[in-house]
């Protein structure tokens, strides 16, 4: 008998089918010589610091760090999960073969290959189905080029390294930093990979907290209804404009010089996940994980291929199949895809590069029309289809204009674009109207020689602060490791570097909201208190360096490859988390000295009214002012804040008519920032012993307690929901779902157990009655048909 294990049920019907595995039984399929049966997701996992030794439930700095001489798994926590890993485990120890099923790169390797050690059936013969879709067709296909399974052993070691990296950095130094730093034992929750994603956000938010704005002013003028800009470089005192402005009033315009060029711009690569989810994100504010999950739905529903992919091309062998698919669906952009000569494809490098594909290639519809109502669906859906025609359109031809001007020898710049072929930009939105001063404006006829009455003008602006990242903006922060970048080649060199990957990413933010260190406004991602006092009490930079980690993610590839020892990777996380722990101790203030100008690097001096740079004859202008807000900074406070970057302990300052409490710590360019205090964290309360400790007491309309913060679930008029919402915690239970009314004893159950029994009399949007549990899958009750 062939065991086939995917990774959920909906991927297990689908191999079911193909196979004529029509006979059910619990938790697995049967028929023609195969049993398919499947995980939930991650059934298995790394067992906690108590499940080796009980005398590790108490959180104490003197264990650390633990680092477990050889890491054992265990089944997740649930009584679902259980029971399926109990038929999986017979399943596989009585088989003759096994085929892994599961999702086509890192997680899906580690999720079949943990179950596979847990339930003792290493020493039976398995190979690898390896699907990038899950038509018909495709599946036929895998299973026809079945891989051996050890071919994918490093693979394995990759998602093995990174899995136990993060156990260590993370469990390690979350105690370490609660116990030292933890605001009435609140719970510092920090990870290899989270905690520099924060930073990046803290940072952002500091940047814009600490800017001082400063006033420049620019020298234009305009000539035959046209804006005309002076090329030299902007005026930093309104009396240095004025000077120049005096030479050009009352004086002729002479156009000098007109220079026309072709720019061409080609077609954009095709998606990977990250660029789908910055699209989307851009274009209709669609988060990342509401992005993966759709087309994670969309994948499944055999309209689209492989999702969680990093690369951006496609490999040669899919040359004959891409008419077909274009052909396909032309009943959906039968326009757009009857420009394209299917018989003679132009296929280049830009789409065709096979040295580019890794595990998977670039997202692309597999030709299956789809039917869904779903409006973001349906938006996600068209995204992927337009940019896979849009690949085989003609590039985008500009004819760009320079005209150069002078008055009284003082020169002026001026540029137009104009459109002489589309091509592929015709299949999206034309962008909004750009301000003239960008240059994107149609130009009257202009000749060299021209002369005319102008109208000069000297306009104050202001210098801008950095823009708050949306999700748009760190996703590709993060696929570059804080390195920002436009060219879509160079984005390709640095991919290997990148914070966390495609699969990981959305997840990553999704976690940092969850624990209240961001929010979201709109678009745009803030840093909470919480999230900017975490980041202030780490003071170990590599934690916080999103260039570390991109090297880690580096080295993980290599082990993929394997070009990396596991052990070489493993020993210098276990040295990294020692160091972490050695740096986090309390700092010794150098008492000595005050310490260091955050501008310069020079000392600091103590003067009359602060704390000065010593270079300040030299020009540098840095004073940390004594008095703060009513607070007087004493030269101890100064020296810590100075040489640590904070003050471990609150101050009092005025606050208009009242007195209040705050921490301070300093921006990178030393201006004092404050954090409320107390901080108020949504994250887990710990007592001594490292139990979970209940932050509100249920009342006599609260019935259960909140998945997601530890808060209780209030009886509400149209829902069930946290006592925390005030606070930011979004987890509710509905009181309407799909046509039918949860009752308050379903919804207690779906809390104690984490999914209710299968419930009937829901009905679809298109009236049809359908049954369903109700689970609890990160932070959100959601339908479960199996």
């Amino acid at each position: 008998m062939k065991v086939v294990l995917a990774e959920k049920p909906s991927v297990a019907r689908d191999l079911a089918r193909v196979l004529n595995a029509s006979k059910r039984h619990d938790g697995y399929f049967e028929g023609n010589g195969y049993q398919i049966t499947w995980a939930f997701g991650h059934l298995v996992v790394l067992k906690d610091f108590e499940d080796y030794d009980p005398a590790l439930k108490r959180w104490r700095l003197d264990t650390l760090p633990f680092v477990p001489d050889k890491f054992e798994l265990k089944i997740v926590k649930d009584k679902r999960s259980k029971q399926q890993f109990l038929i999986i485990k017979k399943l596989l120890r009585s088989a003759s073969e096994i085929i892994c099923a599961t999702d086509a790169g890192r997680e899906g390797e580690l999720i079949f290959r943990n179950i596979q050690i847990l339930s003792g059936s290493t020493t039976k013969p398995f190979s690898r189905l390896w699907l990038s879709s899950l038509t018909d067709e495709a599946i036929h296909r895998g299973l026809k080029s079945l891989m051996p399974g050890h071919r994918l052993d490093h693979l394995f070691a990759a998602a093995r390294s990174r899995s136990q990296a993060d156990w260590i950095v993370g469990l390690n130094a979350t105690r370490n930093y609660t116990l030292r730093f933890g605001n009435n034992n609140q719970l510092c929750s920090v990870g290899r990979v989270q905690t520099p994603v924060l930073a990046m956000i803290v940072r952002r938010d500091d940047e814009i907290r600490s800017f001082q704005p400063e006033s420049y002013w620019q020298l234009h003028t305009i000539y035959r209804d046209t804006l005309f800009k002076h090329t030299e470089t902007d005026f930093k005192s309104v009396e240095s404009g004025r000077k120049t402005l005096k030479q050009v009033l009352e004086q002729p315009f002479a156009i000098s010089n007109i220079v026309s060029k072709k720019q061409v711009e080609k077609p954009p690569l095709l998606h990977d996940l990250t660029e789908l989810q910055r699209e989307m994100n851009r274009r209709y504010g669609i988060t990342a994980a509401t992005t993966l999950k759709i087309a994670q739905k969309l994948y499944e529903d055999k309209l689209i291929t492989y999702p969680r992919t990093d690369s951006r091309y496609l490999t040669d062998d899919m040359k004959s199949t891409i008419p077909k698919t274009l052909r396909a669906l032309s009943h959906i952009k039968e326009a757009e895809i009857a420009r394209l000569d299917l018989k003679k494809m132009p296929f280049n490098s830009r789409i065709i590069n096979a040295g580019k594909v890794t595990d998977h290639h670039a997202i692309i519809p597999t030709g299956k029309i789809p039917h869904a109502n779903d409006s973001q669906e349906l938006k996600v859906y068209d995204a992927i289809l337009t940019r896979f025609i849009a690949v085989f359109y003609p590039a985008c031809v500009k004819n760009v204009t320079t005209v150069e001007g002078k008055s009284n020898a003082i020169r002026f710049i001026t540029k137009g674009i104009s459109i002489i072929t589309a091509g592929w930009t015709e299949l999206y939105p034309k962008p909004k109207k750009r301000d003239d001063e960008t240059g994107d404006k149609i130009l009257p006829l202009f000749k060299v020689g021209e002369i005319g009455p102008h109208a000069p003008i000297l306009k104050e602006k202001t210098t801008q602060p950095p823009k708050h990242y949306s999700e748009n903006t760190l996703l590709a922060a993060m696929e570059t490791a804080g390195k920002f970048v436009d060219s879509e080649e160079l984005k390709e060199a640095l991919k290997d570097k990148g914070i966390g990957t495609p699969a990981t990413r959305a997840s990553i933010i999704e976690i940092l909201l969850s624990r209240n260190y961001i929010e979201r406004k709109k678009k745009i991602l803030l840093a909470t208190d919480t999230g900017r006092y975490l980041i202030s009490i780490v003071q170990n930079s590599v934690l916080k360096s999103p260039e570390m980690t991109g090297e880690w993610e580096h080295q993980l590839r290599k082990i993929e490859k394997g070009d990396l020892s596991p052990e070489v990777f493993m020993k210098e996380i276990i040295t990294f988390t020692k160091e972490i722990l050695r740096t986090s101790a309390l700092i010794q203030v150098n008492r000595s000295g005050i310490g260091p100008c955050p501008q310069c690097g020079k000392a600091i001096i103590q003067g009359k009214r602060g704390y000065g740079c010593s270079r300040w004859k030299d020009g540098c202008s840095y004073v940390l002012w004594m008095d703060y807000k009513g607070h007087a900074l004493g030269i101890s406070e100064a020296q810590e804040l100075l040489q640590t970057k904070r003050l471990a302990k609150p101050i009092t300052i005025d606050d208009g008519d009242c007195r209040r409490q705050i921490l301070i710590y300093l921006s990178e360019r030393g201006q004092i920032l404050e954090i409320p205090y107390p901080v108020h964290t949504l994250t887990t309360k710990m007592n001594p012993a490292g139990n979970s400790s209940k932050r509100s007491e249920p009342t006599n309309d609260s019935f259960g307690k909140c998945p997601l913060c530890d808060g209780v679930i209030i009886e509400r008029k149209i829902s069930f929901s946290c006592s925390n919402w005030r606070n930011g915690c979004k987890f509710v239970i509905w009181r309407q779902m799909s046509g039918k009314t949860i009752s308050k004893k379903t919804a207690s159950a779906l809390l104690r157990k984490g999914s209710t029994s299968m419930l009937k009399g829901f009905k679809s949007r298109a009236g049809k009655e359908f049954h369903a549990k109700l689970i609890i899958k990160n932070g959100k009750v959601e339908f479960d048909y199996s």
